[in-house]
């Protein structure tokens, strides 16, 4: 009896292992039957189309929805011997929680992107975009804040910074002193200045002569976003 009854035992544990084994597998399979590769392998003939791109990639990121990226050797050399095609210019922040091609859910070659403390532009952050317009044509460029930027709150604080930190707060100062008329309170202040920053960085780029003429014939368009940390989700405007 005492016989039968450990034989049943390890029986039933024998059985729960192979089943929990089985059901192991199969998510498994499922799982990487289920898994899509991102590759684009569209031209993107008009800046709108660009941003539809971008649009429906943030969506699949912020669902928890992104695809996987190719990075295939395949791919790698195909990029190497073709060159890069990248659609979209993406000028944002340095900031560790802010990667573009990942917020928007894209692959290699896809994105041009330019990061600097606060996405401010000089004439270096400018050049790279001129090239990027005029060599890789480029048709979309999106000028990226999000919130509680460092750079921003620096400006917005004000007092002594050390090293070359002062350039990029003096870049950002004229923004605060100008929405200081309307809003007072720290947290709306900042808010309100990474949204200026992002308008007057795309003024900049807008009024730029080779950005200005290749708008003008309708081969770039030139918007701004911020992009929401908790959420993942970047509000064009």
């Amino acid at each position: 009896m005492k016989n039968n009854i450990i034989a049943n035992v390890i029986l039933g544990c024998t059985l729960f292992v192979i089943s929990c084994t089985s059901i192991s597998k199969k998510e498994i399979s499922d799982k990487s039957t289920e898994s899509t590769v991102y590759d684009r392998s569209r031209d993107v003939p008009v800046p709108d189309f660009g941003l539809q791109i971008l649009k429906e990639g943030n969506d699949r990121f912020v669902k928890n929805k992104a695809l996987a990226d190719n990075i295939s050797p395949e791919k790698r050399k195909q990029l190497k011997e073709k060159g890069q095609k990248p659609f979209a210019i993406i000028l944002t922040c340095s900031d560790s929680r802010v990667p573009p091609e990942i917020i928007f859910d894209q692959g290699l070659g896809d994105l041009f992107v330019v990061r600097v403390a606060g996405n401010i532009i000089d004439s270096v952050v400018m050049g790279s975009i001129e090239y990027a317009v005029e060599h890789l044509h480029s048709s979309l460029i999106v000028v990226l804040g999000h919130e509680k930027c460092g750079a921003v709150t620096a400006a917005v604080d004000g007092g002594d910074v050390p090293g070359s930190i002062p350039a990029i707060c003096q870049r950002i100062k004229p923004i605060v002193t100008n929405a200081r008329k309307t809003v007072m309170d720290k947290e709306q202040l900042v808010v309100k200045v990474i949204e200026g920053n992002v308008e007057e960085n795309v003024a900049l780029l807008q009024h730029n002569k080779l950005l200005k003429e290749t708008s003008e014939l309708g081969k770039l368009k030139i918007i701004g976003g911020v992009y929401h940390l908790e959420s993942g989700e970047v509000t064009f405007k």
